[in-house]
């Protein structure tokens, strides 16, 4: 077992939290061996539309969501604290994820190793983050591969570049190293859409999408603010 903290990350809009999120966190909680999974919604997500719900409202649901991640952790004997971070929300200006990791780096230390858990989307479109290059400098990142997302086919020379120096093959590796690796996981398949959960959300099958796409806690909660509708 690694003796540096290992520390699991797991930003987003959170524009319903759902079902898919709490699966990549369980997921890579076990399979890495977290100490602590920080959730951690944007405050103003610069690359989304401007009809995002307001950032205290999924914030509020993003602790909901993590009410039912910790029951799931405590029923699959994951020891992993939970944390619902405003760092983003706090933060004045647009969102960038080079400014989070700079700050964690700080709070945790230089030993940690900071784990930024994403779907394979988020590694195709990499690029387009800012300072995206300077993320390992301060980050790992474990990434779970999609539905529909074939990573060979749709990567760009960049990331293909940026895997040959940064890919390791064993997961084991994350809890070693600081900072600058990436680990992609093909054991977890999951759709992590917001967008798409929002426009089924709009049909006449809410109903239906709505318990079995979202965490129970943050359903009620959306379900007494009438969001999505």
């Amino acid at each position: 077992m690694s003796a540096l903290k290992k520390i699991g990350i797991l930003g987003g809009t959170f524009d319903p939290p759902h079902v898919g999120h709490l699966k990549l966190a369980s997921h890579f909680a076990k399979i890495l061996h977290l100490d602590e999974l920080l959730l951690i919604p944007s405050g103003e997500p610069w690359q989304k539309g401007s009809d995002i719900t307001p950032a205290e409202i999924r914030f509020q649901l993003t602790e909901a969501a993590g009410m039912d991640l910790a029951k799931a952790f405590l029923y699959l004997q994951i020891p992993t604290k939970i944390g619902i971070d405003r760092i983003e929300i706090n933060r004045a200006g647009p969102s960038y994820s080079i400014d989070t990791a700079k700050s964690l780096r700080e709070r945790f230390g230089h030993e940690a190793s900071l784990i930024w858990l994403v779907g394979a989307d988020s590694l195709i479109h990499l690029p387009s983050w800012n300072s995206w290059r300077d993320l390992f400098q301060y980050i790992n990142f474990a990434v779970a591969s999609r539905p529909n997302y074939d990573l060979n086919s749709e990567m760009s020379p960049e990331i293909k570049e940026l895997l040959a120096s940064h890919q390791i093959q064993e997961p084991v590796a994350l809890e070693n190293t600081p900072a600058g690796l990436i680990y992609i996981d093909e054991g977890l398949s999951v759709d992590l859409s917001s967008t798409e959960l929002r426009n089924r959300l709009k049909t006449s099958a809410r109903s239906l999408v709505a318990s079995e796409q979202i965490p129970s806690h943050t359903l009620q909660i959306i379900t007494n603010l009438g969001l999505y509708q």
